[in-house]
């Protein structure tokens, strides 16, 4: 009936509950003088044809009534259904305990008390068939500390005047040197840079304001667009929150401008790239990393008109391969395809103005659309993409990840192209010749004591381990014993089997600090991992010292 959606005794009830189990209410109608009067209508309906035995076994009369309304009854269901509970003193009033509060009036005279119960008014167990939101992701988060993927953030804070020395601050400060770290040139403490973004603070603030459409758009997004176009030679290039953003957002959206587009995959591309094209729900193809021979077959298998897009990275961040540029570019040309070039761990880094693997190649022009980030070589934060105009402004008019968030701010702006003038100048070379010799003399230095160097050619040095928790040990006792920084690699972003350790050196890393690292790790790995170890490196260490860091930069 009405009345009981509107019961303040029903009306705190879970609704699963009353739905399952109503006759389990019942019991309370005694208690209810307006429950308990429909109850009592009901049941004398068909009294005429009962006997006299089944008439004594009807429910008692509900308590007397009174001419006073109950102040909860009164404001929640209709004047008809209006009337006194028949307890005393107030605070024992069914509905006042429900509401949580007491009653200071009540619509009862003390001689018509009645004594209250003492079972309860409502079930008190939880209701039934609820699912354990928290039970659930625990028991995902225990997955991974079983099988040592669980990861744990180091407090690290980077000295900017002294870098790559920094202090760690877990479980108390400790003095260390980085050896992982992105900021492959150092340009985020770049005095010039720091200017610039003290500077832009002063002049415009430290946030953007809005999105690039509503009050966020400023001219040193579009002067910092147009730079980034010209140093990839394209003719436009177009500002992302993050590079992980940029690709995401650009594959998914050509996914769904594209009718038919068909996606050809490396095998090792970013979790950006793989889940920007998993989204857009489009045909997808992954070929081997790197295999030109396997992309071809696969060419082969599309009939020639049909849209393509071929998506890969110029230097992988994990194992430090660099891609056969050239070659993917022409076949995906010759096929009909569009390319997506992911410079991120190449731009600032290669080249003559630094504009990464596709200048250093001579394969600029042959590169469609090539994403980079503003937060390694160029030490700042942000992403691009830049190609043809009129695809970048596709991009632009119906990318959500673009133009559904806060624009990049305008210290990132003035930063980022004040780091992007050095790297374009002779400092930018000097700087990319420095580190290039420091990666040679490290390399060298490690393969020459037998530790398990994985063979690149980027700037990228690979240790590897194989096992999370021996991978996990050695970077505990290197940062905890030598006070060197350098992160364990474990799943997802290595497939398991392959855990590692991944070393970035800087041209700020000095040949002191290379030898002493050097040392530090074969003593390490004799301690916890003697088995990588590499007897032929050993043997050759004696015999053929590596070369000094300034022969190494003469040379380059």
């Amino acid at each position: 009936p009405a009345a009981m959606l509107s019961c303040p005794f029903l009306s705190h009830l879970p609704s699963g509950l009353i739905q399952s189990r109503p006759w389990s209410l019942l019991r309370f109608a005694q208690r209810c003088p307006v429950i308990g009067k429909h109850i009592q209508r009901a049941m004398t309906a068909g009294v005429e044809e009962s006997t006299q035995s089944q008439r004594h076994q009807q429910p008692p009369p509900p308590p007397p009534m009174s001419e006073k309304k109950c102040p909860f009854l009164s404001g929640r269901l209709a004047a008809s259904d209006a009337a006194v509970c028949g307890l005393s003193p107030p605070s024992e009033c069914p509905y006042s305990r429900m509401a949580g509060r007491p009653l200071t009036v009540c619509c009862m005279d003390e001689q018509q008390a009645a004594p209250m119960p003492a079972e309860p008014l409502v079930p008190q167990a939880e209701p039934p068939n609820l699912y354990n939101y928290k039970a659930r992701c625990e028991a995902q988060l225990q997955r991974k500390r079983d099988d040592h993927s669980y990861r744990v953030f180091r407090k690290v804070n980077r000295r900017g005047p002294s870098f790559p020395l920094a202090e760690e601050h877990t479980g108390g400060r400790k003095d260390i040197t980085v050896w992982c770290s992105n900021d492959y040139l150092g340009m985020s403490w770049h005095p010039v840079v720091q200017e610039a973004v003290i500077e832009a603070a002063r002049q415009h603030g430290v946030g953007s304001g809005g999105t690039r459409n509503i009050s966020g758009n400023t001219i040193h997004h579009e002067a910092l667009e147009a730079e980034l176009a010209d140093w990839h030679g394209k003719e436009a290039a177009l500002l992302f929150t993050s590079c992980y953003v940029a690709n995401e957002a650009t594959l998914y959206t050509l996914g769904q401008l594209v009718p038919g587009l068909v996606f050809l995959s490396d095998a090792g591309n970013h979790a950006s790239m793989i889940h920007g094209i998993r989204t857009s729900n489009c045909r997808k193809i992954i070929f081997p990393h790197n295999n030109v021979a396997r992309l071809r077959q696969e060419l082969l298998k599309l009939p020639l008109d049909s849209p393509k897009l071929v998506a890969f990275e110029t230097v992988h961040s994990m194992t430090g391969d660099i891609s056969p540029l050239a070659e993917l570019c022409s076949l995906t040309r010759q096929f009909g395809g569009l390319s997506y070039v992911d410079e991120v761990h190449a731009v600032g880094m290669y080249g003559a103005a630094g504009a990464g693997v596709g200048e250093r190649d001579g394969c600029l022009a042959g590169m469609d659309l090539i994403s980079g980030t503003l937060g390694k070589a160029i030490g700042n934060i942000g992403g691009y993409v830049a190609g043809d105009a009129t695809v970048i402004d596709a991009v632009r008019s119906y990318a959500s990840g673009f133009i559904f968030t806060t624009s990049l701010p305008p210290t990132v702006l003035a930063g980022a192209r004040a780091s992007l003038a050095v790297l374009r100048s002779v400092e930018g070379a000097e700087l990319r010749q420095r580190h290039q010799a420091a990666v040679q003399l490290l390399r060298e230095a490690l393969l020459s004591r037998g530790l398990p160097v994985i063979p690149a050619p980027s700037h990228i040095i690979p240790l590897h381990v194989g096992d999370p928790r021996v991978a996990q040990a050695i970077s505990e006792h290197m940062m905890h014993r030598c006070g060197a920084y350098i992160q364990a690699i474990n799943y997802p972003t290595v497939a398991r089997g392959d855990e590692r350790l991944r070393l970035a050196p800087t041209p700020h890393h000095t040949e002191p600090m290379i030898v002493r690292l050097a040392d530090q790790l074969a003593d390490a790995f004799r301690l916890i991992g003697p088995h990588l170890l590499r007897s032929d490196g050993l043997e050759s260490a004696a015999a053929d010292p590596p070369p000094s860091l300034q022969q190494l930069v003469v040379a380059a």
